[in-house]
Order: C-alpha cells, then structure tokens, then sequence
C-alpha cells in the first residue's frame, strides 16, 4: 500500500529558492539591456522587463501554467481547466508528479513548481524586447506581451515540457530552456523586429552602450540567477542538480574566454561589453545541455558558442535586420548551439533520465550515431517557425490597429519621455539654478542656447556600432 503523502523538505526549499534566483534574472536581465542602449531610451527598455514580470506572472497563474502542464490534450497544449486560477491546490495530495503508485511524487507542493515555471515564462518574454529597443509603443508592447505568452510560449512549454509533441513524441532534448525558451524568444525576436523596421539612423548613426557598468551589473544578475534557472531545473536536490550547477560555471567562464578572443583577433582588444556578452552566450547555450553532457563538454560548448555568437552578432548588418541588443545573434544562436551539442554530446552514463524518462538517445560521439542530432534540429525547426511566424503576424496586426512603433520624432527626441514622462538621468546643476543642464544645451523647452561659434563638420564619420548581447 503507497504511504501517505509526504512534502520533500529538501527539494521543496531549493525549488523556492531556484524560484526567487530566476525572478531575480529579469531585473537582470532590464540593467543589461537598459546599459547596452542609449540613454534617451533606457527606462523604456526596462519597463518592458518589469512590466512582463506583471503581465505573465498573472497570466500563467490564470490559464498559462494549464495550457503548458495540464494533462495532454492532443501533443500541442494541455487541458486549459486542470489548473485554471479560479482552483485552490492546497490539499496535502496536491504534490507535483503525484500518481496512485507514488502519493509523494518528488514531495513538491504543486504551487512551487507552478511559481517557478512562472518566472520561466515572465523572462522568456522579457528577453525579446531587446530586439525593438528605442522605438516600440509601450502599449504595443504589452498587447504583444499578452498574445505572444498565449499563442506561443504556453504552448511551446508544453510541446517541450509538458508531454507534447516535442517532449514526449520527437524525444527531443531540452533540461532547462533551449528550445523553449531561446530559440523561442530569439525567432520571435526577429519576426517583431522586421515589422518595426530598423531604428532612425541605423546603421549609419553610432548607438554604442551607454553605461557599460551597469552592463556588467546585470550580466552579473543574470549569472547568479542563472544557477537556479538550469541546476533548479531537476526539481530535486541530487547529483544531476550538482552536475548542472558545475556546468553552468563552466560553460559561461569558457563562453567569456572564447568572445574575448574573436573580439582580439578581429578588433585588437577585448571589452567589457564583450565579456559581458559572452558570458550571456555561454549561460543561453549550455541551458539546454547542463544536466545532459560531461563537464569537458561544457567547456568546449562555451568556447564554441562564445566566439560563434561574437561572430553572429555581425550578421544583422549583412541581411539588413536592426536587433538592437543582438538577441537573434546571442539568444538564437546561443539556443541553437546548445541544442544542436545534445546531438553530439548527450550521454546516459551522466543522466540516464535521457533513455528511461525521456526516450531519447546518445549523442553521437557515444555512439548513438545521428538520431538525436536530427530530433534536435527538428525540434528547433518546429519552434523557429512557429514562434517566429506568430511574433510576426502579431507585431504586423498591432502595427495597422493600435500602432506598435513610436513616431520618428519621438524616437529622435527620446521614448523615454514620449511614453512614460521621465528621464533616467536628471541633469540639472547641482547650485539650485532653475536653469537645466538641457536647456543650457539647447535641449527641450528651456532658453534658447546661444550660436555656435563654430559650423560642424559635415564629414566626420558616424561614431562605430557597438559589440553587444
């Protein structure tokens, strides 16, 4: 006879912890992203990370966390009722993977593993605002919020996680978010930012950071919280945990190495932007493989993914694209080396849960020949379409009702202003004259700033892009 239901005090704890370590990544992730753009525009940039902690947080409670771990309804969503938020969960049979034969399941309570798949969501959104930075409506930005987390990431969540068509049917691999949740957001990254169009006066104009140690701070952020994100993502306290804890370290110190060393060769020196941004391509990469591949796997995925995303970051300029902050170069491509290593490199002799709960195979340097590789690239292929092709439709249908882009004069003047009345960084003298530092310069409604005493010089050369995450 199963024994009564019990609470794992210890896998429950490091679940809440893991929890409040992957909330944390997304004001993370708004420093790194609000460093890396231009000054007129930085608190824009990261309301659209605090406000998609509002929005998903309440759709996921509501309906999401259903549509994603609700019990299968046909390969592609789960029973939007199983969970809806109008139910309570707090019977002590309420444990997560509970079943007849094991009342216990892992000893979590249900609303713990709800909390932290929540803060997957809320971050996955998050990540694709770096795509439209300076020049999407707030407004626009929510509404697309709203549609993309319904029509996509819930889903996605489910096709990967949730005993969907990727998971369960293709037997793709995926421990922590690579195909759900980067490749998804950077698909989708592209397709919003093709119907926004390219920025006022890209690429010709120079939009370098403009506060690198802020970049660095939230790098940081996201490093930390990282640890949670992938080692939480085995549930229980165990050696896999301990084996993606150790991974992620290693991947991401690697990832910083092999960035710095393509902006060497290619520039002449390393940056701190660089080091920053290849420690994001090293975390973005080994997501999907921490809990699957040795440690000596990790590092060479980070080299490889560090100095491959410093090379892609190039590729917007070539096809014409304006990602802003790089998140089709860093989060896509980041996603697809990771997935695509598990081909390589996943072995059962580190987690035998790829044969035995998963159905998967080898990667084929043991011995498992090709098989996986091809079930990764179709599960990558799967997502890419899907999320990129709604993120489009989306953006494009917003952009002819509502309105997704600013205006050009707002975005010349400054978003910041134009859509939340504020500043980031106040300028006025420090004597208690009524005189702004803006209106000493000439800007905005102040007096008028006095001639110049000299005529700029039509032909210097517009100041060089950025290196960027």
């Amino acid at each position: 006879m199963p024994e009564a239901p019990t609470i794992d005090g210890g896998n429950t704890v490091w679940l809440l912890v893991s929890t409040a370590l992957v909330l944390l990544m997304t004001p993370g992730l708004a420093l790194f992203y609000g460093g890396l753009n231009r000054s007129k525009g930085v608190l824009n940039m990261m309301m659209m990370s605090f406000s998609a902690i509002g929005l998903i947080s309440v759709l996921w409670w509501f309906y999401g966390f259903s549509v994603a771990f609700g019990s299968d309804v046909n390969g592609l969503w789960g029973d939007p009722g199983a969970y809806l938020g109008t139910k309570t969960f707090l019977a002590e049979t309420d444990l997560w993977g509970a079943t007849a034969e094991n009342p216990s399941g892992i000893g979590i309570p249900l609303y713990v593993f709800m909390a932290f798949q929540m803060v997957f969501a809320v971050i996955t959104v998050a990540l694709i605002s770096g795509a439209i930075s300076d020049r999407a409506k707030f407004s626009g930005w929510l509404l697309f919020a709203f549609g993309w987390a319904t029509l996509v990431y819930f889903p996605v969540a489910h096709w990967v996680w949730g005993g969907g068509v990727i998971g369960a049917k293709l037997h793709a691999l995926d421990f922590a978010g690579g195909t759900a949740v980067h490749i998804n957001a950077g698909a989708a990254a592209l397709g919003v930012a093709l119907v926004l169009g390219k920025r006022v006066g890209w690429p010709r104009e120079g939009m370098k950071p403009h506060n690198i140690p802020l970049v660095a701070l939230g790098a940081g952020l996201l490093w930390f919280g990282w640890f949670g994100f992938n080692a939480g993502s085995e549930l229980t306290v165990d050696s896999v945990a301990g084996l993606a804890f150790l991974n992620t370290q290693l991947a991401t110190a690697a990832a910083v190495l092999g960035w710095l060393l393509v902006e060497r060769i290619k520039d002449g020196r390393p940056t701190m932007v660089g080091a920053s941004s290849g420690a994001v391509a090293g975390l973005v990469a080994i997501t999907p493989a921490c809990g699957f591949i040795a440690p000596w796997a990790a590092v060479l995925l980070g080299l490889v993914a560090g100095a491959v995303c410093a090379l892609a970051i190039s590729l917007k300029y070539k096809l014409g694209y304006d990602d802003s902050l790089d998140v089709v170069g860093v989060h896509f491509v980041g996603g697809w080396i990771g997935s695509l290593w598990l081909g390589f490199f996943a072995t059962n002799s580190v987690n035998s849960a790829i044969g035995d709960v998963v159905g998967a195979s080898d990667g084929l340097f043991y011995g498992g020949g090709v098989t996986q590789l091809g079930r990764q690239a179709l599960a990558g292929l799967i997502v890419t379409v899907w999320s990129g092709g709604v993120a489009w439709l989306l953006a494009f249908a917003i952009q002819k009702t509502i309105g997704f882009r600013v205006s050009a004069e707002a975005e010349v003047d400054g978003i910041d202003v134009a859509e939340h009345a504020e500043s980031a960084y106040d300028l006025s003298p420090t004597t208690g004259s009524s005189t702004s530092a803006f209106a000493l310069a000439g800007i905005g409604g102040g007096k008028p700033s006095p001639e110049p005493t000299a005529e700029a010089d039509p032909s210097a050369a517009p100041v060089g892009e950025k290196v960027a995450g």
